[in-house]
C-alpha cells in the first residue's frame, strides 16, 4: 500500500535503511487514540463471562486430581520398566 491511498492519521513515516535495505515505520499515536482503545478494552473485558468462585475451586481441583493420577501412573511404569530393564541386564 503506498502513501497516497493512506489517509492522513493513518499515514506512517517511511525511512529505508541503507545499510539493511529494510523499511523502518514510525507510528505515532495520540492521546485520544490511547484513550479510545483504553475504552474499547474495558468494554470488551465487560462482556467476559467470568467463572464464579465455586467453578474454579472445582476446576482447580480436578486438575491437581489428574496431575495426581498421571505422576503415579507414569512414576509406577517409569519404576516397572527400570526393574525390567536391570533385571534383563543382570
Amino acid at each position: 500500500m503506498t502513501n497516497d491511498k493512506l489517509s492522513s492519521p493513518e499515514r506512517d513515516k517511511r525511512k529505508v535503511d541503507a545499510n539493511k535495505d529494510a523499511v523502518v515505520v514510525e507510528q505515532r499515536f495520540s492521546w485520544s487514540q490511547i484513550r479510545e482503545f483504553t475504552n474499547e478494552v474495558k468494554a470488551e473485558f465487560g462482556k467476559i463471562a467470568w467463572p464464579n468462585k465455586n467453578h474454579t475451586a472445582r476446576s482447580a481441583l480436578l486438575v491437581v486430581l489428574l496431575i495426581s493420577i498421571m505422576s503415579l501412573y507414569l512414576g509406577s511404569v517409569d519404576l516397572l520398566i527400570g526393574k525390567l530393564i536391570s533385571f534383563i541386564l543382570k
